[in-house]
């Protein structure tokens, strides 16, 4: 389905907002989820860590307008640090980075493709925006190389299951109820499914 108008409108605007408050909820809730699997070993963390990324694909998905991953992760970053987030304003930056890394990745495709293909690789750049974090913080450079190469490929692979395949899934079980459509005005190919 094409993307409507470029601009974004105050509806896109609340509707991203709605949208990251909720997200940025569940990010409270998933940082005890992300520590209470960490005991586990072999970065069993990194594999649900994606759930962090994942405003912006949900947003872009139902928006589908430029700047809408960059409005969502900072929203629900911003959101998440309201509520009392462990990590303190570090959520913000965290969010800054990774909604403009995905943003690029969206952009890099003109904002003209809405599936899982595309949003798995906005989680792949949401994921090198965290790495970049990550790394700046300075823990992840410690870890030995066999390690970090665990701790790397469990986070891709959690971002990519996640706010990829998991977050196009959702979109489409509610393309499926009609909600969506408030969201978007009647295309070219709605018109013409009415002449059939």
């Amino acid at each position: 389905m094409p993307a409507t108008t470029k601009g974004l409108k105050l509806v896109d605007i609340l509707t991203t907002i709605v949208i990251s408050v909720v997200f940025g909820i569940i990010y409270k809730i998933w940082g005890p989820l992300y520590y209470a699997v960490k005991p586990f070993g072999f970065h069993l963390d990194q594999l649900i860590y994606g759930m962090w990324f994942i405003a912006a694909s949900v947003a872009y998905l139902l928006i589908r307008k430029p700047g809408v991953a960059l409005l969502a992760e900072i929203a629900a970053s911003s959101g998440e640090f309201i509520m009392g987030s462990e990590w303190g304003l570090e959520v913000l930056l965290y969010g800054v980075v990774q909604g403009l890394l995905a943003e690029a990745v969206f952009a890099a495709f003109r904002y003209k493709r809405f599936d899982a293909f595309v949003v798995s690789l906005g989680a792949v750049g949401a994921t090198i925006g965290s790495l970049v974090m990550d790394f700046y913080k300075g823990y992840i450079d410690a870890l030995a190389p066999w390690n970090l190469a665990l701790f790397l490929i469990a986070r891709f692979l959690g971002a990519i299951a996640i706010s990829g395949v998991f977050a196009a899934s959702l979109v489409k079980a509610l393309e499926k109820t009609g909600v969506v459509q408030m969201l978007r005005p009647a295309s070219k190919d709605d018109y013409d499914a009415l002449d059939r």
